[in-house]
């Protein structure tokens, strides 16, 4: 095994640590005695785990260690640590949760775009995936909400009032809205390309279920 695959499998073994850290501050705030070493251990674990996904890729290309291993295992790994950051801190009784939609928005694509994956593989025999630059910029947006979040980052809150109606805001339910916005955008992307390869290929035809 290469050493850029033993760092990316090091780095799916740091999830659950990161959790359980997460979870044990949350348990620990709730009982009403934070204890800030469990929350700054779960950071650094974060941290760690997040720099190690440069490192790997660097070590892949610079020493030739591309493998089909890799390739399988570093989306996962970067996939897991982020969704397993932000469902743990949506319910993790830290300063600051995400709201529920949130988790459940990012969660919802990936179902999507994996299930879209699936089935331009089951009809089409391949798929063609283009990271979009929607997609890279929500991916960076959630790295971002998540670690305001960690840091309890909240520079500034601001209620907007309409009449009767008022909507009180900071700088972490922007990240989060901005986050949320561009990963609902960049999934729409994905299920048009996903729709287009399927046309291409003829399946929106009624004719085409007798090829099936």
């Amino acid at each position: 095994m290469t050493t850029a695959n033993k760092i990316t499998i090091t780095r799916i073994m740091l999830i659950p640590v990161f959790v359980m850290m997460a979870l044990y501050y949350g348990h620990s705030v709730q009982h009403g005695a934070p204890q800030v070493w469990q929350r700054w251990t779960a950071i650094a674990i974060f941290v760690l785990a997040a720099a190690s996904d440069g490192i790997d890729g660097y070590i892949a290309r610079r020493f030739n260690q591309k493998s089909r291993l890799g390739v399988v295992l570093d989306p996962l790994a970067d996939k897991g640590l982020l969704l397993s950051a932000i469902i743990t801190l949506s319910f993790s009784n830290w300063g600051y949760e995400f709201p529920v939609w949130f988790p459940v928005l990012i969660v919802a694509r990936d179902v999507v775009i994996l299930s879209g994956t699936l089935t331009l593989h089951f009809l089409n025999g391949s798929v063609r995936v283009r990271p979009s630059w929607t997609g890279k910029t929500a991916t960076v947006l959630q790295m971002v909400a998540i670690a305001l979040c960690m840091l309890q980052w909240n520079w500034f809150k601001k209620t907007l009032a309409i009449g009767s109606w008022r909507l009180e805001f900071g700088t972490l339910d922007l990240a989060v809205w901005l986050a949320g916005f561009l990963t609902l955008v960049s999934g729409f992307g994905y299920v048009v390309g996903g729709i287009a390869q399927l046309h291409d290929k003829g399946h929106g035809d009624p004719k085409s279920w007798n090829e099936i």
